[in-house]
């Protein structure tokens, strides 16, 4: 990777570079408390054509009549790291991929900063479709859509989950604890145990700037246990 790019996307998220320090030695304590299954909704066996068409065509729940369009995800098939947020906005809406607008922009920093371009990773979404004015996703729109997010993984089977704010962590995690003390953990999702890492989600750090040096904290958490899975599995 080109140094100065690097170093640019840093800047841009208000970050210096950084040296690797231990991570907490309490942290694998407290994932040992998080084990966590999958949900058992799942469109069967569908293949990534006939599940992407199954989200087209949805109509689970109410979110199918004010959508412009779903967003099924977008990025690498085959991809180590899978990127989970909430829900669509208004710019994903009309265009149909995730992460499209100023929070997809800070998010593909955030990425590149870590040492990926987007197209490397996998972005979903909790919810396939956007929630009238942003708000927060209803709990009976999550079970109707968690079963696509299921297969999406199952999939991908990817090496490493991020999950972008509250409502993706809580939802993966089935908790209710708060973004703020999810951090730092590697918490451990499904059967497979797929390493799971909870950050604040992008649309937050464009309200709270000096966020920003917490989520580097995350993403070099995030990079040390991807390493840490790759040498178990290896």
């Amino acid at each position: 990777m080109d140094k100065g790019l690097y170093n640019e996307y840093l800047a841009a998220m208000g970050i210096q570079r950084w040296v690797e320090r231990p991570v907490a030695s309490g942290a694998a304590d407290v994932a040992a408390a998080i084990q966590l299954q999958m949900p058992e909704a799942t469109p069967g066996s569908m293949d990534w054509e006939a599940l992407q068409g199954a989200v087209a065509d949805c109509t689970r729940c109410a979110l199918h009549e004010t959508r412009t369009q779903t967003v099924f995800g977008v990025g690498d098939r085959n991809a180590d790291w899978m990127i989970i947020g909430e829900a669509p906005g208004a710019d994903e809406d009309r265009q149909g991929d995730p992460f499209v607008g100023r929070a997809g922009q800070l998010l593909n920093e955030m990425l590149f900063a870590a040492g990926y371009r987007r197209e490397q990773v996998y972005i979903a979404n909790i919810l396939k479709c956007r929630p009238p004015g942003n708000r927060n996703p209803l709990p009976e729109e999550v079970v109707s859509c968690q079963g696509y997010l299921l297969r999406q993984i199952e999939l991908i089977r990817p090496k490493i989950i991020l999950a972008l704010g509250g409502i993706a962590a809580q939802n993966l995690l089935h908790t209710e604890v708060s973004v703020g003390r999810l951090r730092g953990i590697r918490h451990s999702y499904g059967g497979a145990g797929i390493p799971l890492i909870v950050t604040y989600h992008p649309a937050y750090l464009l309200r709270s700037a000096l966020e920003k040096r917490k989520v580097w904290e995350d993403l070099r958490f995030a990079r040390q246990v991807y390493h840490e899975q790759l040498t178990q599995q290896g």
